[in-house]
């Protein structure tokens, strides 16, 4: 059973769910990543250098993009508090630091210092995703007059391809991946 989640509404408590989930998926297959290198980098260089070929472009594809759209999309409505200005500060320095560690796995001279980089890249990103579960979500989810299900949703948009001209939602629409609930009635 889950600690109960406090927001102001039962939308935000379900986003501010929902968001905790996509951190935990998004760590886990990094986790998973990073174990898989740190193998091979012991005794398989060839498969050790497509594993960080390949942890860092889900890095590029993953972790990068979310962390400017939670800049864009949390981070200014965050800063207006008082209470968490040094906080998004910190946060936003640390995602530069996800950054600069995603530049070493890329740089690394040998496979075990892919390995070490990804280590840290790993364990920093726990770190984070902890601070950004334990205090600015919660933050964000009993703050009077934010919506914080509506900005998840930004944060969202932020990270979905605009669709082609003249293309249709289609049965599976990825612009919704579960990660942040929409009404049934939705027609985006």
């Amino acid at each position: 059973m889950s600690a109960p989640t406090l927001a102001s509404s039962a939308e935000d408590a379900a986003a501010l769910e929902a968001a905790e989930a996509r951190h935990a998926r998004t760590a886990g297959e990094l986790a998973g990543r990073v174990a898989l290198l740190t193998t091979a980098a012991r005794c398989d260089a060839h498969a050790a250098e497509k594993l960080r070929t390949g942890l860092v472009a889900f890095c590029e594809r993953e972790l990068l993009p979310h962390a400017a759209a939670e800049e864009a999309a949390l981070h200014p409505v965050a800063r207006t508090m008082p209470d968490a200005r040094l906080l998004m500060v910190s946060l936003a320095a640390e995602h530069r630091c996800i950054a600069g560690l995603v530049d070493a796995v890329r740089a690394a001279a040998s496979p075990a210092d892919a390995a070490a980089h990804a280590l840290a890249l790993q364990v920093f990103f726990e770190e984070h995703t902890a601070k950004e579960n334990g205090l600015v979500l919660p933050l964000l989810a009993m703050a009077p007059g934010v919506r914080l299900a509506a900005l998840l949703d930004d944060l969202h948009d932020r990270l979905t391809p605009p669709a082609p001209p003249g293309a249709g939602r289609t049965a599976h629409d990825t612009r919704n991946d579960g990660t942040h609930p929409r009404p049934k009635d939705d027609t985006r």
